[in-house]
């Protein structure tokens, strides 16, 4: 148990966490399918990097519908994954290198296939029927349509009755309103706490309070449904629910605790990280999102600029460091490759992989980085739905051709946005499956033999850089505890911002574009401390970035250097 005495009360801003998604890191025991020893066996790697966090996601007892975001077992261990004595040996030495480690939380349904669910089917008095959301009815009591498609009602074979699923119908959401309920889940959450891990990553927490009303909506797609989104998500009320969990859990320990947060309108940022905030930090999804119009429906694509996207990262980083803190990330297990994402085609390099992870890393906040992002990994280009493991995917697929797009621009979306895209499996080396197993994955590689891998990368050399500079180098706490302020006078398609702690100041330009834009330096000197390629063209006082160019740069005061 991480000790309220022995640590700094916000020992997680120095953090950097790192993100595994176990079905694709390293499979231990050549099953195609990664696990908990395979984590334990990758330790080194991830402490040469300079991870101090893992973020494991699920490894819960679970059918793996959504891989693992299905719990039937909140305190088991998944039997692809290992046994609670592999994760008890993994934590063990993880904190003997000085790794912590955080698990993923999902407490706003379960699977179909837990206990409590099955004893609800079963019984119709069975009190467990309350711990979720059941409605009488011939037909769905509303219109609402579910984040991974069709209605969020689910019918009950011999019963004029329907569960609610904000999710996938094998996800069946929660009762907050039942309060034997949350007792149930503030339990577990202490269980896990008292065994020593430093905290948890919450999944869709905003979605556990529900409109009461179930009320129909007008509809916006072709279905005739309506998204669930308005009714379900930061509805009026979850605070108290939040405040309660917080209280009966959280604040007992000196944990960590990073909210998956969509839908939380900025002005109420100050109740989730501030001070007496529900959450030490949280993921705000406004420019993460932005080519997209929704994050669940794929098919309405933007054609956003850098000046649009730098100003939704001005603005999220402005209301953080108003607040509280930010948990910064351009890849997670639900996002495409930040590369394939952030940079056009012709400029997919490493080099660009590099500026993209400098544009984000040294904003303020935490920051995350998402298994085999440091490899500057890309998306996986699959020729048929066939070959999609993602749920989500594949319903985005036959939606867009609901929708009236042809099957060759759905696959073109499901490309693009695909879940699949940051979950295949790790490449360690070029071997076949790139050393990740000795058998067939349980998902296609991007590459079967890989040539992008962790032996001889260049990007992943930077990203050590990136973490040693911000950890332990000169300007490691202007990097960590610097205020921000982004800069006005550079380019539209240059993104600057600034880091100041008492009179030090660190600067990160980076030009988010094809072509060539020149930065001015107003005759100030400046020592260059990491730079995404290997030259830098000047001018006078003026710069030349290269198309997706990032540099990090410290203003040299005179005076100080003169010893004065």
């Amino acid at each position: 148990m991480v000790s309220v005495e022995n640590k700094d009360k916000k020992w997680w801003e120095k953090e950097v966490i790192y993100q595994i998604y176990p079905k694709s890191f390293k499979d231990s025991n050549n099953d195609g399918i990664g696990d908990i020893q395979g984590i334990q066996e990758k330790l080194p790697y991830l402490k040469e990097l300079g991870i101090t966090t893992i973020w494991i996601c699920p490894i819960f007892t679970s059918p793996m519908v959504d891989n693992g975001y299905d719990i039937s077992d909140f305190e088991g261990i998944n039997p692809e994954f290992g046994t609670m004595a592999d994760f008890d040996h993994l934590l063990k030495k993880a904190n003997q290198v000085g790794i912590k480690v955080i698990l993923d939380l999902v407490i706003n349904h379960t699977s179909d296939e837990h206990p409590w669910f099955q004893a609800a089917l079963k019984d119709k008095e069975s009190p467990y029927r309350a711990y979720y959301i059941f409605k009488e009815g011939k037909t769905e009591p509303n219109n609402w349509r579910s984040i991974f498609g069709g209605s969020v009602w689910e019918k009950l074979p011999n019963e004029d009755m329907y569960y609610f699923h904000a999710f996938d119908k094998k996800q069946p959401d929660l009762n907050w309103e039942n309060k034997a309920l949350r007792q149930e889940l503030y339990g577990m959450i202490n269980r896990w706490l008292e065994k020593g891990i430093a905290g948890f990553r919450i999944d869709s927490i905003t979605f556990i309070k529900k409109d009461q009303d179930f009320a129909s909506l007008p509809a916006d797609g072709v279905d005739g449904l309506a998204s669930c989104k308005s009714k379900t998500r930061n509805r009026p009320g979850i605070e108290i629910f939040l405040n309660e969990l917080k209280k009966e859990t959280f604040e007992k320990y000196n944990c960590v605790t990073v909210g998956e947060a969509p839908g939380v309108p900025y002005e109420e940022y100050g109740d989730f990280i501030g001070d007496d905030g529900y959450f030490s930090m949280i993921f705000d999804f406004n420019y993460s999102d932005i080519d997209v119009e929704s994050g669940s429906d794929w098919f309405k694509r933007t054609n956003w600029t850098t000046k649009e996207f730098k100003e939704k990262l001005k603005r999220s980083q402005e209301v953080l460091q108003k607040n509280g803190w930010g948990a910064n990330f351009i890849e997670n297990h639900d996002q495409p490759r930040a590369v394939s994402k952030f940079i056009k085609p012709d400029y997919q390099t490493d080099e660009a992989a590099k500026a993209i992870g400098m544009l984000y890393f040294f904003l303020r906040g935490t920051p995350f980085i998402y298994q085999a992002q440091e490899l500057g990994m890309q998306n996986a280009e699959r020729k048929t739905i066939d070959q999609f493991n993602d749920i989500s995917s594949i319903d985005n697929y036959y939606r867009s051709i609901q929708e009236g797009f042809t099957p060759e621009e759905a696959m073109t979306f499901v490309n693009q946005r695909s879940r699949d895209n940051t979950r295949t499996p790790f490449p360690w080396d070029d071997s076949q499956y790139g050393g990740f197993s000795k058998t067939t994955p349980w998902l296609e590689m991007t590459e079967e033999n890989p040539s992008r891998n962790a032996q001889q990368n260049q990007v992943l050399n930077h990203y050590k850089q990136m973490i040693e500079l911000r950890q332990f180098g000169v300007v490691s706490e202007v990097l960590t505890n610097g205020t921000i302020t982004f800069l006005e006078n550079v380019p539209d398609n240059v993104i600057a911002y600034k880091r100041t702690l008492n009179e030090v100041e660190v600067y990160c330009y980076t030009n988010l574009s094809e072509t060539q834009e020149m930065i001015s330096l107003e005759g100030e000197n400046i020592q260059i401390l990491l730079n995404s390629h290997d030259d830098l063209p000047s001018e006078a006082n003026e710069l030349a970035l290269h198309p997706y160019q990032s540099i990090l740069v410290k203003k040299i005061n005179e005076v100080s250097d003169n010893g004065n």
